[in-house]
């Protein structure tokens, strides 16, 4: 049995300033991501491409996305699997790679994850659930560039 989810996002460009894009460099790359109950999340392009540094930009979300929905998934098979994890962290890296016409595409994003479990847990059980979480991973199942992982579990004393 399978079944549908809709996610819904307002994307609204706040970058139009007074002459909108009269030209490459007379706007802001500045937007807003709207999601009915939630906070907005200031967006912008990657600084490389004249966007503000201090705002998030698509190609940040998507590795965080991957990373998180990884985790989430990762948690989940852990705990039905009776691995007990304490700590959990990711460090994440997408590869893009721009092509001759300025357009471009992720090569490799490599996730990182640091998980500590409890000391009665087993570390095999933990190391197996990550194969199994990229396999579930709704978002690494849509991408079309690998997904790989260089996790490091380590036990609580």
């Amino acid at each position: 049995m399978s079944k549908t989810h809709s996610y819904n996002a307002q994307v609204t460009w706040t970058g139009a300033g007074n002459k909108g894009t009269q030209n490459y460099k007379s706007y802001e790359r500045s937007y807003a991501v709207e999601i009915d109950g939630k906070a907005t999340i200031a967006g912008s392009a990657d600084p490389a491409f004249r966007g503000d540094p201090a705002c998030h930009n698509p190609e940040d979300m998507l590795v965080a996305s991957v990373s998180s929905c990884h985790m989430l998934w990762y948690l989940h098979l852990c705990s039905v699997a009776g691995v007990q994890v304490t700590g959990y962290s990711d460090s994440a890296e997408g590869i893009m790679e721009e092509d001759a016409n300025g357009g471009g595409r992720f090569t490799r994003i490599t996730l990182r994850p640091r998980v500590r479990i409890s000391a009665t847990s087993d570390i095999a059980k933990a190391e197996a659930a990550h194969a199994k979480a990229n396999k579930l991973c709704f978002i690494a199942n849509t991408l079309n560039c690998p997904v790989e992982h260089a996790p490091v579990i380590e036990k609580d004393a």
